[in-house]
């Protein structure tokens, strides 16, 4: 250590699962450990901060069941600074790159959650620049590259990460999230206190950190799922926020100010682009293939999740012409025999091409009401569809099989213009830069193709009535299938008037939309489903179309490379010519991964279940909510009327979060603070 250092910083202290020091020495020849996890931090003045580590790190444990350390270090006159690891290992069971970690110097002490996939070439630019390693893993490669350029070392890293670093001189903590948030950092700040965590319920259980929530924030996203929860750093917790994605954070330990900023945003170049459509599609398809491969460096099994989508199949695809024709690799699919949502023959499809392996599961209505206390309390927040537990069933039976990575391909619809409903923006992005021809051309067969894409004369007269009247009338007849009706008549018009767009500066509407909903809106909902819903199996989920790369070409393309000759996702589409089989490559109709949910509504099970937790206290007397509507509704959905299963979802899983994730967290915390007494 500098000797200059050494008289600024007191001695390291470390808590750890197995004894060994903070850091050890071992050959870069040896494996790397790289690791999915869970993180924590406590700075405060008094308290039991070890203690209270220990219960954070223990309600977490599903994110890192291989081991779990800690970090302590008291400021001369200050508060205590206490950083938590809990570790799933990915390469080997070594110490060696154990966190929280240190440098070489001893000054600097990292937390971190995620996979830097570019690692290797930034560990030779820092080398060549003179860093010095002790270990190979990915985790030593954010230490130095934060030693070398400071806070704008996020802009070096590709991959998914929550971080912080602790600067033992400065007595600063620098802190991070990923461009697209797929791994969480919440915290909560007060003038004293100042802790962070990958999962709301770690953060419950410090005795400074009220369980008050927002209901009024599950109910807008109940209505539309890319507000309310996930769009804002406030979240439905009323003491938590979190950072947004591409956001920082730096507090000085000594006094708890912070600042925060936004390091990443989309933007639109059109310089990206000269004009030659094939030379877009071939960029794509070079990036894409390179995302990939950075997301199949792993000494695990890798493998993937596949739906037999477009996305998914992609991704399989290019990973066999990677890996080579022999190379073993496993794939796991959600099936749904005798529905419209069963897509095992385009998955078939996929395996045929391949020769990869398959693994099927069922998600069924039955497990779903089994597994529902558990799947709400690893989810911590209410879900919008059954299709985040067949994204549970599908990381489970990946687990029992012993694949430990999987690839997956979530984000390329909100980027690429995966879903019909995107062509009302497409057109008007074609109107507003005066493409007559290519609209005149298009909007028929717009029409033919995608039926529903655009505004009906019924829907827009239905539209044109104003809120009021169509919310009073549904309230007087029991009728109506809109959550909004359900909703007391300010809470509604509140809720609708909040989910309306806003279109971003520089951006056409099309373009606008994209970067939005895949940096500020649905995507970042989808991915925290992903990260709860892999990590409650301690799997590690990889997405190669959440590369920035990507997103910087596609964002500042025109709209008829996106979304033109009525082409969804146009761009992944017209890339993957001879990569993917035909029949999936041009498939026109979307479907996403989701179980037949109104079919479960004929089972009488479910529908008690619903109608009781539809009769709680908690629901009859909320303010929000319109008892008389739902009791209505489910009165319908007993006769027959299953659709309306979609529309009682959304309370069902408010209330049953509830149940299962508020109730519990308090009795959670109650008794690990007996235990502790």
């Amino acid at each position: 250590m500098d000797p200059c250092l050494s008289q600024a910083v007191a001695p390291l202290r470390l808590w750890t699962a197995a004894p060994g020091p903070l850091v050890s020495v071992r050959s870069t020849s040896e494996r790397t450990l790289r690791q999915m996890c869970g993180i924590a931090g406590i700075i405060r003045r008094g308290g039991h901060d070890r203690e209270d580590m220990s219960r954070m790190l223990d309600l977490m444990g599903h994110r890192g069941p291989d081991g779990h350390d800690q970090w302590q270090e008291a400021i001369l006159d200050g508060p205590r600074v206490t950083l938590g690891h809990r570790r799933l290992a990915i390469i080997d069971l070594s110490q060696a790159a154990t966190q929280p970690m240190a440098d070489v110097s001893g000054r600097y002490i990292l937390t971190f959650n995620g996979e830097i996939y570019n690692y290797l070439e930034l560990r030779a630019e820092l080398v060549r620049s003179g860093a010095r390693f002790r270990t190979d893993s990915d985790s030593e490669v954010i230490l130095e590259a934060y030693k070398q350029s400071g806070n704008d070392c996020v802009s070096r890293f590709n991959g998914m990460f929550a971080f912080a670093i602790y600067d033992r001189l400065r007595k600063r903590l620098f802190c991070a999230r990923d461009r697209y948030g797929e791994k969480p950092f919440l915290f909560c700040s007060k003038p004293s206190f100042f802790a962070f965590a990958s999962e709301y319920k770690a953060l419950l259980a410090q005795a400074e950190v009220s369980a008050r929530y927002d209901e009024f924030r599950l109910i807008r996203a109940g209505y539309n799922p890319s507000t309310g929860l996930d769009a804002d750093r406030q979240t439905t917790f009323d003491d938590i926020q979190q950072l947004r994605p591409g956001e920082a954070l730096e507090i000085d330990c000594r006094d708890f100010t912070h600042r925060i900023w936004r390091y990443y945003e989309p933007r639109f170049d059109p310089s990206r682009w000269n004009g030659k459509e094939e030379d877009a599609f071939a960029e794509f398809r070079e990036l894409l293939i390179d995302s990939v491969r950075l997301r199949l460096r792993s000494d695990v099994t890798v493998g993937s999740c596949l739906s037999g989508g477009l996305d998914s199949s992609a991704i399989v695809c290019i990973a066999r012409r990677l890996l080579g024709d022999d190379a073993p690799y496993e794939t796991f699919t959600g099936v749904f025999p005798g529905t419209y949502a069963d897509e095992k023959r385009f998955a078939d499809e996929v395996i045929a091409k391949t020769g990869v392996g398959n693994h099927i599961v069922e998600p069924t209505c039955e497990r779903f009401i089994a597994e529902l206390p558990r799947f709400v309390w690893l989810n911590e927040l209410p879900v919008g569809t059954s299709s985040q537990f067949a994204q549970w069933c599908v990381f489970e039976l990946a687990a029992q099989h012993g694949v430990t990575v999987l690839l997956d391909g979530q984000g390329s619809d909100e980027l690429l213009g995966g879903y019909p409903s995107y062509y009302s923006l497409y057109v008007e992005s074609l109107t507003e830069i005066g493409d007559h021809a290519r609209l005149d051309d298009e909007i028929i067969r717009i029409d033919e193709r995608y039926p529903s894409a655009r505004d009906k004369p019924l829907r827009r007269l239905r539209d044109s009535l104003p809120f009021s009247w169509r919310h009073a009338f549904a309230n007087r007849t029991g009728t109506g299938s809109s959550i909004l009706y359900g909703l007391s008549p300010d809470v509604a018009a509140q809720s609708l008037k909040l989910s309306e767009r806003e279109r971003l500066a520089g951006f056409n509407p099309l373009s606008s939309a994209l970067a939005e909903d895949s940096f500020g809106r649905f995507l970042t909902t989808l991915l925290r489903y992903g990260d709860r819903n892999s990590m409650a199996h301690s799997r590690e989920v990889r997405l190669p179309f959440c590369d920035h790369r990507l997103a910087d070409l596609a964002l500042s393309l025109p709209p008829h490379l996106l979304m033109g000759e009525i082409q969804t996702k146009r761009l992944l589409r017209e890339s993957m010519r001879g990569i993917l089989p035909e029949p999936i490559r041009t498939r026109w109709a979307k479907r996403g991964f989701l179980p037949p949910q109104e079919l479960w509504f004929k089972s009488a099970r479910m529908r008690a279940i619903v109608r009781d937790t539809l009769s709680s206290s908690s629901f009859r007397e909320s303010p929000y909510w319109t008892a008389s509507w739902w009791n209505s509704l489910l009165d319908r959905i007993d006769r027959g009327d299953w659709a309306l299963g979609w529309t009682a979802w959304q309370p069902f899983m408010i209330e049953s979060w509830k149940r299962h994730f508020v109730a519990e967290a308090t009795h959670r915390t109650a008794a690990l603070e007996k235990v502790a007494s």
